[in-house]
């Protein structure tokens, strides 16, 4: 597969991805990722899914719009490396946010399908 046919099929993998966040349904957000997902941002390090869950049934994070462009793909046998630049908004404990932000997922297939398996966020230099 060449590189643009890669970014269009992860554009369409992570636009799904992006999809489940914004309904922050836990259930909908596990379909796409694997049981050991990790976040990794510069606020709170490395954070296991079932602390970003707990956040997310507290009702202390809840996303409203959330997209990613995708830039570039790299595939490892069943490893995928994909890096682009997202835009998110929503509320934190309350208040309103919003982040600019290079995103890197790395997936792993598994049979059929993408999964998630870490996010990394760094925000933009403003």
């Amino acid at each position: 597969m060449n590189e643009i046919d890669l970014i269009k099929e992860f554009q369409h993998i992570e636009d799904n991805f992006n999809r489940a966040v914004v309904t922050n349904d836990i259930a909908e957000i596990k379909k796409c990722i694997t049981s050991d997902w990790v976040l990794v941002d510069s606020q709170g390090g490395i954070i296991p899914q079932e602390r970003f869950f707990e956040v997310l049934k507290q009702g202390l994070l809840s996303h409203s719009t959330m997209k990613k462009r995708v830039l570039r793909v790299k595939i490892y046998d069943n490893i995928a490396l994909v890096t682009g630049r997202g835009q998110n908004t929503g509320t934190w404990q309350g208040e309103p946010m919003e982040a600019d932000e290079w995103i890197t997922d790395v997936y792993k297939k598994d049979g059929d399908e993408w999964l998630c398996v870490l996010t990394h966020l760094t925000p933009v230099k403003k």
